[in-house]
């Protein structure tokens, strides 16, 4: 009886065990299952003649960069959005750090559609850099962007903060990346331009976040 005793005990402990695992396993599985759906990323679908760009937006790294840019699009103020400048290689003689960009947004410093600066998020805040795709906003003084906002083509280590790109060193407020249409992206960029003024003008026929049109 006691040996049978001693028996039962240890299988007891052993299912405990094997109970506490299977109960583990599935608090991990559960925490992988929430950490993928915290990293999902809204997506911007910007439609124009040369084909469909499509960028995932960052507000988990970008917040309020990127609550900027969704409002312009949910409250419409970029259905007279363009891109309208296209920065390559060859055009931009007077700088010694060059980048390959597109630009776009509503073109016009006094455009009626336009809402107040926004802070800077700069890259040594976020975590972000300028890659292959990243969608950044363009400015002139830190604290100044608006509406307008460009597409890099390459890496722009000199977009980032620190970079010597732009004199004060801050660098640019960088907030999604393009997932898809870099194509059209390199298009828009080989089109005819005035130094770097497209010409003609290429109209976003339709800009939209996904999942809300």
């Amino acid at each position: 009886m006691r040996k049978a005793g001693i028996f039962l005990l240890a299988m007891g402990m052993v299912i405990l065990f094997s109970c506490n695992q299977q109960h583990s396993g599935s608090q991990k599985n559960s925490k992988k299952s929430v950490a993928k759906t915290a990293v999902r990323h809204p997506l911007v679908v910007m439609k124009t003649k040369f084909g469909t760009i499509v960028a995932e937006l960052y507000p988990d790294k970008a917040p309020l960069t990127v609550a900027n840019f969704e409002r312009y699009i949910r409250e419409n103020r970029l259905k007279d959005a363009v891109f309208y400048r296209t920065v390559t290689l060859r055009n931009q003689p007077g700088k010694k750090i060059k980048i390959q960009v597109i630009q776009g947004g509503l073109f016009r410093d006094d455009h009626p559609a336009m809402l107040p600066s926004i802070k800077l998020e700069t890259t040594k805040k976020t975590g972000l850099h300028h890659l292959n795709g990243t969608l950044s906003m363009a400015r002139i003084e830190p604290n100044s962007a608006t509406s307008e906002f460009f597409i890099c083509i390459g890496k722009q280590p000199s977009l980032d903060y620190g970079g010597k790109r732009n004199p004060d060193g801050q660098g640019f407020a960088a907030f999604g990346r393009v997932v898809k249409g870099m194509d059209v992206v390199r298009k828009i960029q080989r089109q005819p331009s005035n130094r770097q003024l497209l010409t003609p003008l290429i109209k976003i026929d339709t800009i939209f976040l996904k999942g809300t049109k």
